[in-house]
């Protein structure tokens, strides 16, 4: 390969690494999440359940806002040893990490999480994790 090939790809290719996570992520705020490129594949909503079409009713979480923050609930069983879900996590309207809530089905009887927020603003999503279907993703704007 000679340089000046090498440098345009090397050029396109961090371009790429710049602009594609934008696009892909934070491209989805502000719409459903479902007209995000991941939604069916990465991760799974009510509107694009993906291969799991009929697990969306039990396995979206639904966030609520309290006057703390936001409380994550995932009407889901939770049968110790057989299907139950792991865990709920709280992302930040650039999908950055805010906290997260495990699950043990052994002595949890329900998928309930309180999350406490302090000057959040814009959307924040909820992630729930389930051991058998995947990971699921709903939006809230507070």
């Amino acid at each position: 390969m000679d340089r000046r090939s090498f440098i345009r790809i090397s050029s396109a290719g961090a371009a790429t690494g710049i602009i594609a996570p934008q696009i892909v992520l934070a491209g989805s705020l502000g719409k459903k999440i479902s007209n995000n490129a991941m939604a069916g594949g990465v991760f799974y909503t009510k509107e694009s359940p993906g291969r799991w079409a009929k697990k969306a009713g039990s396995h979206s979480p639904i966030i609520e806002k309290t006057d703390s923050g936001v409380r994550v609930v995932t009407g889901h069983p939770m049968k110790q040893g057989e299907h139950w879900i792991i865990k709920h996590m709280l992302l930040d309207s650039d999908f950055k990490f805010i906290a997260e809530s495990l699950f043990n089905p052994g002595t949890d009887k329900a998928a309930i999480s309180n999350f406490s927020l302090s000057r959040q603003t814009g959307a924040v999503y909820a992630l729930s994790v389930c051991n058998l279907h995947d990971s699921w993703l709903s939006v809230l704007e507070i």
